[in-house]
């Protein structure tokens, strides 16, 4: 017998009978209890310390921003998180300052995924000269660290969620919100923009079915030779 089961771990899923009959029991993901306060350690720790290691080269970053082109450091725009909750995510500003209002002038035709609720352009006009290097090696992230240690975000999840990607979002991908958005994530290390929207969905949703703080380390050491290769960013 193949069961059509797909994406879901192996220790989830069990036989037991049920009134003679021997029938597949999958077991509901938990995402409290001991190992979310794991993983909320894990977090702080490593935010904590990534935010050290790093502060020197944060500041050269914001420098370069700041004096290359107009506008603030960084870019912080609210995003949608953990059980659908909104939370302003930063970001070092990579773009023009008034590249909200630009978003509406660009040709839709031009996305990478026409499907996407996403709008990905390979050479998007409104990205600064800096901008394109930081988002290519994805340094933009960085202050995203911040969000970590505030209990936004964490340092793997799936993508967080801009509101109105959320209302053309079908109803299944609502599963992402069940645990916090992340810097990193499944399909961040798996392809990044080059992956279709559908591709990026069915990754974040395997993640949400079956994280652990396992996966999380393995996600984190893939994340060092995706940032280096910079394939996929834009």
């Amino acid at each position: 017998m193949a069961p059509s089961l797909t994406d879901v771990a192996g220790p989830r899923i069990h036989s037991r009978p049920v009134a003679g009959l021997p029938l597949l029991h999958v077991e509901t993901p938990q995402y409290s209890g001991f190992r979310a306060a794991v993983k909320r350690v894990f977090d702080v720790v490593l935010s904590s310390l990534a935010l050290v290691v790093l502060a020197v080269p944060m500041l050269v970053v914001a420098a370069l921003v700041k004096t290359t082109s107009a506008g603030p450091v960084f870019f912080m725009q609210e995003r949608v998180g953990y059980h659908g909750r909104a939370f302003r995510m930063f970001k070092f500003r990579s773009m023009r300052q008034d590249a909200e209002e630009l978003l509406t002038q660009l040709d839709q035709q031009e996305k990478i995924d026409q499907a996407s609720v996403l709008f990905k352009m390979k050479d998007d006009p409104r990205v600064t000269r800096v901008g394109k290097f930081i988002r290519r090696y994805s340094i933009d992230e960085l202050p995203q660290l911040i969000n970590v240690l505030k209990g936004d975000m964490s340092l793997v999840g799936p993508r967080p969620s801009l509101a109105r990607e959320v209302e053309l979002y079908d109803p299944h991908v609502h599963r992402r919100f069940l645990v916090k958005p992340g810097i990193t994530g499944l399909w961040q290390v798996s392809g990044r923009s080059d992956l279709s929207w559908e591709e990026s969905v069915r990754l974040d949703l395997y993640y949400v079915e079956n994280w652990s703080l396992t996966a999380d380390i393995m996600i984190l050491w893939k994340t060092t030779r995706a940032v280096f290769h910079a394939s996929g960013a834009y």
